[in-house]
């Protein structure tokens, strides 16, 4: 079974310029942790991905206002992601390597982002036994934010 099988194709995209509120929204709108970031609208070109998570570690933790921010300000770059002609079992690599729990897909015809796959698609399609040893794979602690330092935020605590 192919990627281009099992991934959601219903994408929202953003640019480096889309306001991180506009991203946020999207992510409420589509139900998603995951908003890929492309050139432009019209190529979809691949440049990076904001995660619920990006927001949340490199803004929110750190005391830096999102609502002041652009997508550019926290995605995830260069992205990892996987071509839509890739087999089931590679994404699966793929996201243990990177301990990441979605992905963009991209055509590797012309390079655009044309999906997303992530660790719910898999659950879907395979047996709940390799399920559950993916999930606890990734979910393994990654060191990628240990090198976050976040410092407590002194907070006005007038009444």
């Amino acid at each position: 079974m192919k990627v281009r099988d099992i991934m959601s194709q219903d994408l929202a995209c953003c640019t480096p310029e889309t306001p991180l509120q506009d991203v946020a929204q999207m992510m409420v709108e589509r139900d998603c942790g995951a908003i890929p970031v492309v050139l432009d609208e019209d190529r979809r070109q691949l440049v990076g991905v904001v995660t619920d998570r990006d927001i949340t570690i490199r803004l929110v933790a750190q005391g830096i206002n999102p609502l002041d921010k652009r997508a550019r300000d926290c995605m995830s770059s260069p992205v990892v992601s996987v071509s839509m002609d890739a087999s089931v079992e590679e994404a699966c690599t793929t996201l243990e390597a990177h301990q990441v729990r979605r992905m963009p897909v991209v055509d590797s015809s012309n390079g655009t982002c044309c999906g997303m796959i992530a660790q719910a698609d898999l659950a879907r399609y395979a047996p709940s036994s390799e399920t559950a040893d993916l999930v606890k794979r990734v979910s393994q602690p990654s060191p990628a934010f240990d090198s976050v330092e976040t410092q407590p935020v002194e907070r006005d605590r007038r009444e």
